[in-house]
């Protein structure tokens, strides 16, 4: 059987969820196996971060960290998932993800170079990804970007295979 590798940019995903469909819970296994069709889900890998916490931490960072751990912990649960926790970084009075970006495009020619899977299916936006995505074309794989039309580079939909819009009907189709 064919197999498929779902790459999951979990911040863009959820900002996706919240300025697009109004934060619905998802069922990631049920969405995960809609989006591989009739390819095998060899599995769904999930990058982030989780969010700062000063020291002390306010009541809101406390709020927020533990939601974000039990999210994590809820997904490490699933059959198939792995998760992969990139770091904060300060740029001057903000905090950044650092290494999420890398951590994705690294499994993405690994899993390809690897045949392990001959489809991959990203959920991002960002044009970073560029690179990896031609790098996993060379190795034979297919690759599948579903993507936000408000949050897309145009030169990420140029580099993939083929390109699915988040839509309604996927997301009611993946609700808990």
């Amino acid at each position: 059987m064919r197999r498929a590798a779902v790459l999951v940019d979990g911040g863009y995903f959820a900002k996706v969820l919240e300025s697009d469909f109004n934060c619905p819970k998802i069922d990631f296994c049920r969405f995960s196996d809609i989006i591989c069709g009739d390819y095998e889900r060899l599995r769904t890998y999930y990058y982030n971060c989780m969010p700062h916490q000063s020291n002390p931490a306010t009541e809101a960072e406390r709020r927020r960290y533990s939601a974000m751990d039990k999210f994590v912990y809820t997904l490490r649960k699933l059959p198939r998932f792995e998760i992969r926790l990139g770091k904060l970084g300060r740029v001057g009075e903000s905090f950044v993800q650092k290494r999420v970006d890398i951590l994705l495009a690294v499994d993405l020619v690994r899993l390809s170079w690897g045949k392990q899977i001959e489809k991959a299916i990203l959920i991002t936006g960002d044009s970073d990804f560029v690179p990896a995505v031609e790098a996993s074309k060379d190795a034979g794989v297919l690759v599948q970007l579903y993507y936000s039309k408000a949050s897309v580079h145009d030169e990420l939909l140029s580099a993939v295979d083929e390109y699915f819009e988040i839509n309604k009907d996927l997301i009611t189709n993946s609700k808990l």
